[in-house]
C-alpha cells in the first residue's frame, strides 16, 4: 500500500475513534460507570471484529481491516504506534502525580496493605494461569497474568469514598496510601517480568539460577539506577527545561525526555512505559510538575482515549463471548477480586482493623484499569498473549471495574466501626462551603491547596475529573472535594478547627485580592472606552430582542425600581425560572460596579441559574433615572440581559453589540421617539452586519 493511502486511512481512523470515545464516555457516565470503560467499549464496537469490518465506500473490507496482521495485533502498526504514544503520556502523567513524599514518609499501614495486595494478586494471577492453562509457573503467559492482577485504579475508589464521606476514615486513608505503593511495586514487578520473559530460559530450555540472578540484577540495576539518577538530578533537569522559558515549550520537552528514556528502556528489554513513569516520577517533586500536567492535558485528552479505544479494538467479539473465554474470564476475575480482598484485607486485620474494615479496604483495592490494559497491550505486542487471552484480560478489567463500586458501597454501609479499637477514626467530621459559582469554588480550591503546600502538606490529586484531592502532613489528613460550586473537606474532629482556619484564610486572601482589583481605576476607563468604540455586530445576536419584552414607559424612579420592573416583566412573559434569584443576581452585579454607560444608556446584566437561556428586556424612561453613569447624566434607555450561569454563549457578544449600536446618538433618538416595540426591534435589526 502506498504511503499516502496508509496516512489517509490512519487519518480517517483517528477521526472516527475520537468521536467514538467521546460518545462512549458520555453514555457510560450517564449510568455512573467510569469513563475509561466507555472508551474501551467504544473501541470494541468500532473495531475490526465488529462495526469496523462493515464494507464502506473506499474500504471494501471495512475501515479497520488489516490485511497482514503483525503477530497477534488486530490493528495496523501505524494505529498501534499512535496508541503507544497515548500509553506513554498516561504513565508519564502517573509518574508526575505520584506522591513520592507520601510513599517515603507516611502510612506504614498503607505500605503493608499495598505490598500484601501486590504479592497475593501476583501469586494468584500466576496460579490461575498454571491451573487453567497447564503452563509452568515461570511461563511468560502466567507471569503476565500475575502482573496484570496487581494494578489498582484508585480514581474509581476515591469517587466512592468521597460520595460516602469516608475519604478521611481509617479505611479510606489506608486505601489511598496503599494505592501509591501499589503503583510503584507494580512497575517494578513488570520490569522484572519483562526481563525474565526475554532471557530467563537458556538454549537448552532449562533454568539457570545464575542467569536468573543476573537478569534480576540487570533489571533492578537499570530501573533503580535511572530512578535514583532522575530523583537526584530532578532539580537540574527542571532547571535545564526552564531554559526554554515558555511553559508550553518546557512542558513539551519534558515529554520529549520521557519518550527518549522510554526508548532507552525498551532497548534494554524493559517496557517503554517504565521509562515514561520514571521520568514523570523524577519531575514529580519539582516546581514545574503541576504546570507540566496542565500544559500536557490537551495531549492527554487526545492520545490516551485513543489508546483505550485501540485496546478495545484488539478484542475479538466472537472470542469474548465464547464458552472457554467466559469461563476462564469469570475464574480469573473472581481470583483478581478475592486476591485484593484477601491480600489487602488480611494485613489490615493485623494493623488494627476488624473484618468490616478489612473488607472495606480490600474492596477499595479491587478495581483494575489503565495499567492493566497497558500491560496487556505490551503482552500482545511481545507475542506473549494470544487474542483469546487478551479478551480474557479485557473481561477481567471490565468485571473488576464494574463490581468494585457496588461492593465497596455495600461494605461502607455495614453498620459499625471498621477498627478493632473503639473510637479509632470515629471522630470523623466534614464541612462544606457553597459559593456563588463554579469559578469561585475553583479559585478558593486552588488557593487553599497552594496554602497547604506552603505549610508543608503533601497534596495529591486522586481524581482530576471529579475534583478529588488529599492533603497530608503528620497526623493531619484532609480529603478535599470540589463539586460544582461547593468545596467539601473531610478530616478527623480535632483537625476541623485547622480546616476552618485554612478555608477562612484562603477566602480572606482572595477577598483582599478582589478589593485591590476593585480599587483600580480600570473599570471607569474601560467603560468610557466601550461607550465610544466601534465594533462588529454578529449576525443573529440581536434576535435576542423580542417585541414582547420591551417596556415603552418605565414607571420606576430609581435604578433598583427600574431593574425590578424589567425583571418582573420578563417573569410575566414566562421567560424566567426564578424571579427572586434573577432579581437578586442582577442587583448584586449592579452593586459591584454600576452598568450606567454614557449618553443615557444602561446595560444591567447578570449570569444566573434563574434562566435557561439568554433573555433580554428593554425599557424606556424618557424622564430619566439616576444609574450612576460615567458622564453623570440620567439614563433613558435600559437594556437588561440575563444569561444562564453555565451556558452563556452569546452573553458577551450581545453586550458588545449593544455598546456598538448605542454609541450613535441618532440611534438613541430613534429608540426614544419610537411609537411601538416593533419599530424599535426593526430599527435595531437594521444595524446588524
Amino acid at each position: 500500500m502506498h504511503i499516502s493511502e496508509v496516512m489517509t486511512t490512519l487519518t480517517i481512523q483517528i477521526g472516527i475513534i475520537l468521536f467514538a470515545v467521546r460518545a462512549g464516555r458520555r453514555i457510560v457516565r450517564y449510568f455512573g460507570i467510569p469513563s475509561v470503560l466507555g472508551e474501551l467499549i467504544a473501541g470494541i464496537v468500532i473495531g475490526p471484529f465488529a462495526l469496523g469490518c462493515i464494507p464502506l465506500p473506499g474500504f471494501p473490507n471495512g475501515l479497520f481491516f488489516v490485511k497482514e496482521l503483525a503477530g497477534n495485533m488486530a490493528v495496523s502498526p501505524e494505529l498501534y504506534a499512535f496508541s503507544t504514544i497515548g500509553s506513554l503520556i498516561l504513565l508519564f502523567s502517573s509518574g508526575l502525580e505520584t506522591n513520592l513524599g507520601l510513599f517515603l514518609r507516611y502510612s506504614l499501614a498503607g505500605g503493608i496493605v499495598g505490598i500484601g495486595g501486590v504479592l497475593v494478586s501476583f501469586t494468584s494471577g500466576v496460579a490461575a494461569g498454571v491451573f487453567l492453562l497447564g503452563y509452568s509457573v515461570t511461563d511468560p503467559v502466567c507471569l503476565f497474568l500475575g502482573v496484570m492482577s496487581t494494578a489498582t485504579s484508585v480514581g474509581i475508589t476515591a469517587r466512592i469514598l468521597s460520595d460516602q464521606k469516608k475519604m478521611d476514615s481509617p479505611e479510606g486513608v489506608t486505601i489511598l496510601a496503599a494505592a501509591v505503593f501499589d503503583d510503584v511495586l507494580g512497575i517494578i514487578i513488570l520490569a522484572v517480568v519483562l526481563g525474565f520473559t526475554t532471557l530467563l530460559v537458556d538454549e537448552s530450555g532449562s533454568f539457570n539460577a545464575v542467569s536468573i540472578i543476573r537478569i534480576a540484577g540487570k533489571v533492578f540495576g537499570i530501573w533503580l539506577g535511572f530512578t535514583v539518577l532522575g530523583l537526584v538530578f530532578s532539580k537540574k533537569i527542571a532547571a535545564f527545561l526552564k531554559i526554554f522559558k515558555q511553559s508550553y515549550d518546557f512542558s513539551i520537552l519534558s515529554l520529549g525526555l520521557a519518550l527518549i528514556l522510554s526508548g532507552i528502556f525498551e532497548s534494554y528489554g524493559l517496557a517503554m512505559i517504565i521509562g515514561a513513569y520514571v521520568m514523570g516520577l523524577s519531575l514529580s517533586k519539582t516546581d514545574i510538575a503541576a504546570l507540566i500536567q496542565e500544559r500536557l492535558h490537551g495531549l492527554y485528552e487526545f492520545f490516551v482515549p485513543v489508546f483505550f479505544a485501540v485496546m478495545g479494538m484488539m478484542v475479538n467479539v466472537k472470542d469474548i463471548f465464547s464458552r472457554d473465554v467466559l469461563i476462564f474470564g469469570a475464574i480469573y476475575s473472581v481470583v483478581a477480586i478475592l486476591s485484593k480482598v484477601i491480600g489487602c484485607g488480611g494485613p489490615a486485620m493485623l494493623l488494627g482493623f476488624n473484618i468490616k474494615g478489612a473488607l472495606r479496604i480490600g474492596a477499595g483495592m479491587v478495581p483494575r484499569g489503565e495499567v492493566a490494559l497497558i500491560i496487556a497491550g505490551i503482552g500482545v505486542s511481545w507475542g506473549v498473549l494470544s487474542e483469546r487471552l487478551f479478551s480474557i484480560i479485557i473481561l477481567m478489567t471490565l468485571v473488576t471495574t464494574l463490581v468494585a463500586p457496588p461492593l465497596l458501597n455495600v461494605a461502607l454501609k455495614i453498620p459499625g466501626s471498621g477498627a478493632k479499637k473503639d473510637g479509632m477514626g470515629e471522630d470523623s467530621a466534614s464541612a462544606s462551603w457553597e459559593f456563588y459559582s463554579d469559578a469561585i469554588a475553583s479559585i478558593v480550591m486552588d488557593t487553599l491547596l497552594n496554602n497547604l503546600k506552603a505549610e508543608g502538606f503533601f497534596v495529591q490529586m486522586l481524581n482530576i475529573d471529579e475534583g478529588i484531592s488529599q492533603a497530608r502532613k503528620g497526623d493531619i489528613v484532609l480529603s478535599i472535594t470540589e463539586s460544582e460550586n461547593t468545596v467539601r473537606i473531610e478530616t478527623s474532629g480535632p483537625n476541623m478547627n485547622f480546616v476552618k482556619t485554612a478555608v477562612y484564610e484562603a477566602i480572606i486572601e482572595l477577598h483582599f485580592t478582589v478589593v485591590k482589583l476593585k480599587n483600580l481605576s480600570y473599570t471607569d476607563v474601560l467603560k468610557k472606552e466601550l461607550s465610544g468604540m466601534d465594533g462588529a455586530i454578529p449576525g443573529g445576536v440581536l434576535d435576542l430582542i423580542q417585541t414582547s419584552c420591551i417596556v415603552m414607559e418605565l414607571k420606576g424612579e430609581t435604578k433598583e425600581d427600574v431593574i425590578a420592573e424589567l425583571v418582573q416583566h420578563l417573569a410575566y412573559k414566562g421567560k424566567l425560572d426564578d424571579y427572586d434569584l434573577v432579581l437578586y443576581d442582577v442587583l448584586q452585579r449592579e452593586h459591584i460596579v454600576s452598568t450606567g454607560m454614557e449618553r443615557g444608556i444602561a446595560i444591567p446584566h447578570a449570569k444566573t441559574e434563574g434562566v435557561k437561556e439568554t433573555t433580554v428586556a428593554i425599557g424606556i424612561k424618557k424622564s430619566g433615572v439616576d444609574f450612576g453613569s460615567v458622564d453623570s447624566e440620567k439614563t433613558h434607555i435600559v437594556i437588561l440581559t440575563v444569561s444562564p450561569l453555565k451556558k452563556h454563549d452569546r452573553h458577551l457578544q450581545f453586550l458588545s453589540a449593544i455598546n456598538t449600536i448605542f454609541r450613535d446618538k441618532d440611534i438613541i433618538e430613534q429608540v426614544l421617539n419610537a411609537k411601538t416595540p416593533t419599530g424599535i426591534v426593526e430599527m435595531l435589526h437594521r444595524q446588524e452586519c
